[in-house]
């Protein structure tokens, strides 16, 4: 019998990086063993119209200077008008916010009706009680494959430490644990 291990490379070699047989959907659910908050990207589109999509895939990348990214499917219909956007705002949510987060995640509705929000930088709407909010100018955007990497200088952000996180994770949301645990002593080594 196969060990654990010998098991996973077995099936790392199967998925195949060399293979044209790569099961995407086994790759999905791979992927979705990484617990992750839930964000939902604003910004001002064309016709002084906000946009704005739920999504995963943020992540911090420098802290001098302050950048953070995440990333856009090509498929997506605001894929240009963020593109276009002179500014956009990651609004972290809170676990209060999972129908707001299944909101933003339907393409072509009318995601902004019935939201409290206020105007941020370069007018990106900032979504009344999230987590977290990071406004950010363009800094750069890279090829990701079926995605558009999307790379911001934060210019100004707010955090709330009296509401628990909405996660992600295995194709759905979860809660975090309540159990005590000492605090880590930072910088962590694995952030370097």
């Amino acid at each position: 019998m196969p060990t654990p291990e010998a098991e996973t490379k077995k099936q790392a070699q199967d998925s195949g990086a060399e293979d044209s047989q790569f099961d995407g959907r086994a790759f999905r659910h791979a992927l979705g063993q990484f617990a992750t908050g839930v964000a939902i990207i604003t910004a001002m589109g064309p016709d002084e119209q906000p946009i704005g999509m739920t999504m995963s895939s943020f992540n911090s990348v420098s802290l001098d200077p302050p950048l953070i990214l995440f990333s856009v499917e090509r498929k997506s219909y605001s894929l240009q008008a963020m593109q276009d956007a002179e500014g956009y705002a990651v609004n972290i949510l809170s676990r209060a916010q999972e129908q707001l987060s299944n909101k933003f995640a339907r393409a072509l509705s009318d995601k902004f009706a019935d939201v409290e929000h206020e105007p941020g930088f370069a007018q990106a709407p900032l979504l009344r009680d999230a987590l977290a909010h990071f406004e950010c100018a363009p800094y750069a955007n890279y090829d990701g494959g079926d995605h558009v990497i999307f790379v911001g200088r934060v210019v100004r952000f707010s955090a709330r430490t009296d509401l628990d996180p909405l996660v992600f994770f295995r194709g759905k949301y979860a809660d975090l644990t309540t159990e005590t645990r000492p605090a880590p002593q930072w910088p962590l080594p694995i952030h370097y």
